[in-house]
């Protein structure tokens, strides 16, 4: 069988959870600041946040970023739907617009056009994605951003190690929180890193990282400075010295989650991290095998190709009789997948309003769109064998 996307446990990472469960902690313990440290100097960011998985990594920066009742926040229709979803969590409006055909991604140019047919003021962020790896030009969008005084929120859970190149010719990685306020990963097992499940959220801002640590944990903080309440009610009798809180005491000063991550998953991340350039350089050579072969065959409608910096989580091809291939893929054990049907015609979403005919380039792509296997594991003798079955489909 040869799926999509599958993880790589290797010897290393199984000693390194080992040693985690011998440890003293399970959970709240040292080895979740070791990985988010790590993370930060991979991803080339001051500060990172482990969380339980990708959409409480988006839950938690929608509110950090105080999304609320109303607030009407932009997307791309191809996505997961937790790119969404974590708008409609805390009661916002999610508006979808479609994608630049050729990239896949969101199209600033239309995003521009929906800011300028609005008055200021009636949108409150954008939640641009790095769609299959392919990193999302954010300098265009932080410049866009700023004129109308919106929050980026950067959904990265496909592309830890890709990059864009700014303006300047300086190499932008994904999530280094440079234009994004902040930028959020996915540790799913098909990723890049994974750790069974696992999130993180990226950021250069001090203020949303001390908020973000609260919102995982219940809203709860141990940061004398900031409590509330007397000394004297902490300790629960009169009290000589007014400045001295009990070991024991803490104050739930918002309404929080128990959004944590274990140690245990951790020690597996950092394991993982420490291969991660060798995992996404094997990414981008299967990107070209895969570009190469299928650049001159016509029934290829478009591809991912081969792009600077793109991190190849996914690899697209459109084609015509998408349905036939697929299923003629399957009877041959290669699993391929499709990524994704347009958020926006979810029923959940066409409840809200949507309609076919909203995001044209969108759902165009949807019919057409099939993510063939990508992963560091995938031998060059199983993805010959993916690349001729596909020739042999069409041209028998």
């Amino acid at each position: 069988m040869i799926p999509y996307g599958k993880q790589n446990i290797t010897e290393a990472d199984i000693q390194a959870v080992a040693q985690a469960l011998k440890g003293d902690f399970l959970t709240q313990g040292p080895t979740i600041l070791e990985f988010e440290k790590a993370f930060a100097n991979y991803i080339g960011c001051q500060y990172a946040v482990a969380v339980s998985n990708g959409t409480a990594a988006l839950h938690l920066s929608a509110l950090a970023l105080n999304v609320k009742e109303g607030d009407k926040v932009i997307t791309t229709p191809i996505t997961f739907a937790a790119s969404a979803n974590c708008i409609r969590y805390c009661g916002g409006e999610v508006v979808f617009v479609d994608i630049e055909p050729d990239s896949y991604l969101l199209d600033i140019e239309k995003v521009e056009q929906l800011l300028k047919a609005s008055p200021k003021g009636t949108y409150k962020g954008i939640v641009p994605v790095d769609f299959a790896g392919r990193a999302v030009n954010l300098e265009a969008f932080r410049k866009l951003a700023n004129e109308y005084d919106l929050w980026i929120l950067e959904d990265a859970c496909h592309s830890p190690g890709g990059f864009f190149v700014d303006s300047n010719g300086n190499q932008q990685n994904c999530g280094n929180g440079n234009y994004a306020d902040l930028a959020i990963f996915s540790f799913h097992p098909v990723k890049h890193i994974a750790t069974g499940e696992g999130g993180m959220i990226t950021t250069n801002d001090e203020k949303l990282y001390k908020k973000l640590l609260e919102l995982r944990t219940h809203g709860i903080t141990r940061d004398t400075s900031i409590f509330k309440n007397s000394v004297e009610f902490a300790v629960g009798q009169p009290v000589e010295d007014e400045t001295n809180y009990p070991g024991w005491y803490m104050e739930m000063q918002h309404l929080g989650y128990n959004y944590r991550f274990t140690d245990f998953q951790a020690a597996l991340g950092i394991s993982q991290l420490s291969r991660a350039d060798i995992g996404i350089n094997r990414r981008r050579a299967i990107a070209q095998k895969y570009a190469d072969a299928f650049a001159n065959q016509s029934f290829i409608k478009g591809q991912s190709g081969f792009v600077q910096g793109h991190a190849y989580h996914l690899y697209v091809i459109e084609v015509e009789n998408r349905v036939g291939l697929y299923n003629y893929l399957r009877e041959q054990k290669i699993f391929a997948q499709i990524h994704y049907i347009p958020c926006h015609l979810m029923p959940y979403y066409r409840e809200l309003g949507w309609e076919e005919g909203d995001n044209p380039k969108a759902e165009n792509y949807y019919k057409h769109c099939i993510s063939l296997p990508m992963y560091p594991t995938l031998t060059d003798e199983e993805q010959d064998f993916v690349i001729q079955s596909i020739l042999n489909f069409y041209t028998s």
